[in-house]
């Protein structure tokens, strides 16, 4: 019996966690069981220190206009903890021929803005009368489509900030459906937007990032701390199907259960689960990146703000760089500054394979071609994360279908975690909430109303 478990979840990443810690609000009666082939939880959820220098291998924060996130911070205690850094206060920039520009937030800055000409402002006009294709499109095509061909570079660093990936591969059904339902209701995105606003007000303002003095791996901290059933290093190696039961062999034993929660990334799940269902694709195309952290002392001339990203047509080494230590004090010693340059993606995996040295060297000489930075930097450090972005392109819509009728054919299982529904902290919560709900009420877990995303870059 030791081995019989209520629910078992697969993954003690984010997702898995946070499934965990909402199952046993609603549930705590039930006996749960999360298996982490890792020796240790969280994922690609890691914080980096050495010699008063912190930065992230994985994620560096996530926005608080998220509920269930929120929630999940109170639950945990971490509410009074939290370190934000409001996005109305910290301007973000784009690499815009060859120099650093703001990008607009408001309508306000969009109509004085130098990224697009007077025709390019007029030409968002024409949003209004084009009608909408039904059938899915990449971002860019999509975008070129409604608002006109300048305003690429800024959805261009829109999706290498989010996803590292590419706007002509990208699908927007699968990246942005809830804009994609606005314009199909709507006709047209401007109006659908509109008639959002005036029938379901939001929140006012822009939201902020939120980080903690100890980096993002305290949440993972608290999340996993004096969880019972944590099975680290502990490899899944087959699942199959025993009557009404699940079966879940590792290499030590195999367990028994009635539920069974994936909460991998999509493409570990993906190789444990074709042995059920063949899947329309074997492997999700994934962006890999590398976070290359460096710190100057005196004579550094960083601009304020949250940091800048550059469009690929801008030919630039780096995707762009977050200004950490000016959103989050306490990544590196007084008198200092702190960046973190993102190099790679699904553009340039290439760059990845570069020795750390010369990845340093080309990211320097790139970054002080927009700033004034004193040479060499007081501290560098690369860190190549071992995971990949998952890419959510063209035959995305397809996978979420074969995900949602497997469920269906397969009662007690549900699929969540990294690149299902979304890659930001926020969509892990938010779909481990709502994994929760299905599994508490004994139904099958559903997407829910297709979220309208804002574009913060």
């Amino acid at each position: 019996m030791k081995n019989n478990f209520d629910v078992i979840i697969v993954g003690a990443g984010l997702s898995g966690l946070s499934i965990a810690h909402f199952l046993g609000k609603q549930r705590p009666e039930l006996k749960v069981a999360i298996i982490e082939k890792e020796d240790r939880p969280g994922g690609a959820i890691k914080t980096f220190k050495q010699d008063g220098f912190q930065g992230e291998w994985g994620p560096h924060g996530f926005l608080n206009n998220t509920p269930e996130s929120r929630q999940l911070l109170r639950d945990v205690g971490l509410e009074g903890e939290v370190q934000t850094a409001p996005l109305g206060d910290f301007r973000r920039f784009i690499c815009f021929e060859g120099k650093l520009e703001p990008l607009p937030q408001s309508p306000k800055m969009l109509l004085s803005t130098p990224l697009l000409s007077f025709a390019g402002k007029l030409r968002l006009l024409a949003d209004l009368w084009k009608k909408p294709r039904q059938e899915d499109q990449t971002i860019g095509a999509w975008a070129s489509y409604r608002f006109g061909r300048e305003v690429l570079p800024m959805i261009d660093v829109a999706v290498t900030g989010t996803f590292a990936g590419d706007l002509d591969r990208l699908s927007i059904d699968a990246v942005m459906p809830g804009v994609r339902q606005l314009e199909k209701e709507a006709g047209s995105v401007l109006r659908g937007l509109k008639n959002k606003k005036k029938t379901a007000p939001g929140q006012s303002g822009l939201p902020a990032m939120i980080n903690f003095p100890e980096g993002m791996e305290r949440l993972i901290e608290v999340l996993a701390a004096d969880r019972d059933n944590l099975l680290l290093s502990t490899s899944v190696h087959k699942l199959a199907r025993d009557g009404n039961d699940w079966l879940v062999s590792t290499e030590q034993e195999v367990l028994r259960t009635k539920v069974l929660i994936m909460a991998l990334p999509v493409n570990s799940a993906l190789r444990l689960l074709t042995g059920l269902d063949k899947p329309p694709v074997q492997e999700v195309p994934g962006a890999r990146i590398a976070n290359v952290v460096m710190a100057f002392g005196a004579g550094a001339e960083v601009p304020r703000g949250f940091g800048y990203l550059a469009p690929e047509r801008e030919g630039r080494f780096a995707l762009g760089a977050m200004f950490s230590s000016h959103m989050f004090p306490g990544r590196c010693p007084e008198n200092h500054v702190l960046l973190e340059a993102l190099v790679g993606g699904r553009r340039h995996p290439e760059r990845l394979d570069l020795p750390d040295e010369e990845l340093i060297a080309k990211v320097y000489a790139d970054i002080s071609k927009l700033m004034v930075l004193p040479e060499p930097p007081v501290f560098a450090k690369v860190l190549k994360s071992v995971g990949a972005i998952p890419q959510l392109e063209m035959d995305h819509p397809a996978l979420l279908k074969w995900r949602r009728d497997l469920e269906e054919k397969m009662p007690g299982l549900y699929l969540s975690g990294f690149g299902w529904d979304g890659i930001g902290m926020n969509d892990v919560i938010k779909s481990a909430a709502r994994t929760v709900e299905a599994v508490a009420e004994s139904r099958q877990a559903d997407s829910g109303q297709a979220p309208v995303k804002p574009v913060y870059f």
